[in-house]
């Protein structure tokens, strides 16, 4: 089901719920996103939060479309906690869900998807319990640079591409142990399909190339706007079945985060081209 393309959700209220790739760690760069218009979501913790929430909202009114969103999120933690501590307060009638876990799948045993397996299905259920009808998908994120790069990382010695495609592998084994969860979002591919096509830099502890962006805030770890701008053009993309081009490279947006317009265009391209990535290709790349 998670290799499905994308079906476009009519969704008018959307729940995302993450950690601090969802809310944008203000990492360098970042407190762009995480103070991103953070008036037009609704920050369920009451931090006054933005982040990629809002500029998926944002994305949404360029195209038209009236939706209400909002986010419940928490630095450093996996589904796990959102279930434990947090389920009263997300556990509401909403019409599509949005998911993201703990970036190595588990703190302890990096690559490790039983927690993920276990408490996604445990939410979609509970969401399915308050609205049947709910849509309920996981957001797969991208490889570490310090997971990969530095020899204390789980992903040590291996290429870039490796730790995403790992993730995604274990956020489609979740997706297929719940009927109820109806796909997997390919943010990390889409970072893995910037790099490969040299948008981006592999390596954010070398120089970059002429022309290239960094992903990656300046911990390695976390997102950029770049990353950040990303993760949000693939995930409206998925949700709303719109092609991520349409924003333009002139994308007020991508505008407000200081992204320039030639990166941006690249950007949105990306996303769409890894929207469009036939399932046996992805299929393909998971298996190498």
């Amino acid at each position: 089901m998670s290799m499905a393309k994308p079906e476009p959700s009519p969704a008018t209220t959307i729940l995302f719920v993450g950690n601090s790739f969802t809310y944008g760690d203000p990492a360098g760069d970042a407190p762009l996103v995480q103070d991103f218009r953070p008036h037009t979501v609704s920050d369920l913790n009451g931090t006054n939060i933005g982040g990629v929430p809002a500029l998926f909202k944002a994305m949404t009114e360029r195209a038209g479309l009236d939706v209400r969103v909002s986010l419940e999120t928490e630095g450093g933690k996996g589904l796990d906690f959102h279930h434990d501590t947090r389920y009263g307060n997300i556990v509401q009638p909403w019409d599509l869900v949005l998911l993201q876990s703990y970036s190595t799948l588990d703190e302890d045993e990096p690559g490790n998807a039983d927690k993920l397996i276990r408490y996604s299905s445990l939410l979609a259920q509970a969401f399915h319990e308050q609205n049947p009808a709910v849509d309920v998908r996981l957001t797969s994120t991208w490889s570490r640079a310090d997971q990969t790069w530095l020899d204390s990382g789980a992903w040590y010695g291996q290429p870039i591409e490796r730790m995403a495609l790992d993730l995604r592998r274990g956020y489609d084994a979740a997706a297929a142990a719940s009927p109820l969860i109806s796909g997997v979002i390919p943010v990390g591919q889409a970072w893995n399909r910037a790099i490969a096509r040299g948008v981006a830099c592999a390596n954010p502890y070398q120089a970059l190339a002429p022309g290239q962006v960094n992903l990656w805030a300046p911990d390695a770890y976390h997102a950029s706007v770049h990353g950040y701008y990303l993760e949000a053009a693939t995930i409206f993309g998925h949700v709303t079945g719109r092609d991520p081009r349409l924003l333009g490279a002139f994308d007020p947006i991508a505008r407000a985060l200081g992204i320039e317009a030639r990166i941006a265009g690249a950007l949105q391209a990306i996303a769409a081209a890894q929207l469009a990535a036939p399932a046996r290709v992805e299929r393909a790349a998971m298996a190498a």
